[in-house]
């Protein structure tokens, strides 16, 4: 059963991520981590399947994630016990409509940016309670899709500022299994609290995120003991630069530096020649790179022990248009090499 010290959930007998899977877009095929996606397509409308939307088209992504990632795995639809899954639509409408096909019991979540890693946290805590052999954790997020919903639509050609960030047409799914299961084992969950630090700039993401960011992982550390340097790497999602820089620099005042830290909105895009401006957001960001990056990766043992603390702005298209701040939150996992 899981201990629970502070803020963070610890598996005495870990849970395992059995099977992932990674799908995206045009953007994301001009990436550096294009040849690790597991499916991609230069049609982020998905016409030629009958699509008439963005909406639509966000949901056959997702459901091209869960296929693949199942299929993988080996495992039937009617075999997954429990299905966590979240996107940027309001009432979280992607996932919704990609559960009425794939038709499992489904548990619906929003953690804006940060729905990978709460996805994964949840299906870590039900696997390792025996509560559900087989769970996945599914997340997405498409940049037209978000553009309509939070900003203005795609024909009004609006003038993007140097500190926004790309919502990545992208979609990310896991499979986890319970103890014993072969795969890379999640040693610990830690949820994060939500923290507001008065940023008021829709186009600033990252900036609204960091604070998040740094109080989920201080409280990691002071639960756990251990440190930065203890890790190959500690993922972020999605600060991009801005907000990359901002969390490096704070945690240097914490006296936890963090030279080996690394942002999903910086790994998913060249930055400096894809027009992303600070980098990728979206919560399809971390679930893509999180598939196509860092689980193989701790699979083949380029990594042995890693963090993967995915970020969100809490936000609605509301709440900004009447002035409100970004709240942010953000979630931490606990992540091993494969076994």
């Amino acid at each position: 059963m899981p201990a629970r010290k502070k803020d963070t959930l610890f598996f005495d007998r870990p849970p395992v991520v059995a099977a992932w899977a990674a799908a995206g877009g045009k953007k994301e095929s001009e990436g550096p981590l294009s040849s690790q996606f597991d499916f991609l397509t230069q049609d982020g409308g998905f016409s030629a399947q009958g699509c008439t939307d963005w909406e639509q088209a966000e949901s056959l992504l997702q459901q091209q994630a869960a296929g693949l990632c199942l299929r993988k795995a080996g495992v039937a639809r009617k075999d997954v016990q429990l299905t966590f899954a979240g996107d940027l639509q309001a009432q979280c409408t992607a996932s919704n409509y990609t559960m009425r096909t794939l038709g499992t019991p489904f548990a619906g979540v929003y953690g804006a940016c940060s729905t990978m890693a709460e996805t994964l946290a949840l299906a870590a805590c039900f696997a390792a309670c025996g509560l559900a052999q087989q769970a996945l954790a599914l997340t997405s997020s498409h940049f037209c899709a978000a553009e309509r919903q939070f900003r203005t639509p795609l024909p009004y050609g609006a003038k993007r500022t140097p500190t926004a960030q790309w919502t990545a047409t992208a979609a990310g799914a896991c499979l986890v299994r319970a103890p014993g299961a072969a795969g890379v084992p999640v040693f610990s969950v830690t949820f994060g609290r939500v923290q507001d630090y008065a940023v008021r700039d829709i186009n600033n993401m990252g900036a609204a995120m960091m604070p998040a960011a740094a109080d989920t992982l201080l409280r990691y550390f002071d639960a756990t003991g251990a440190s930065p340097q203890d890790f190959d790497a500690i993922f972020t999602g999605d600060l991009g630069q801005v907000g990359g820089d901002l969390l490096r620099e704070q945690m240097e005042k914490e006296g936890l530096p963090m030279p080996n830290h690394r942002d999903c909105g910086c790994l998913l895009y060249k930055v400096e020649e894809q027009n992303v401006q600070a980098g990728g957001s979206g919560a399809g960001c971390s679930a893509a790179v999180l598939c196509s990056h860092i689980l193989p990766g701790l699979q083949a043992g380029r990594y042995r022990r890693v963090l993967f603390a995915a970020t969100g702005a809490l936000m609605s298209q509301t709440t900004f248009l009447q002035g409100e701040s970004i709240p942010g939150i953000a979630h931490c996992v606990e992540l091993g090499g494969a076994v």
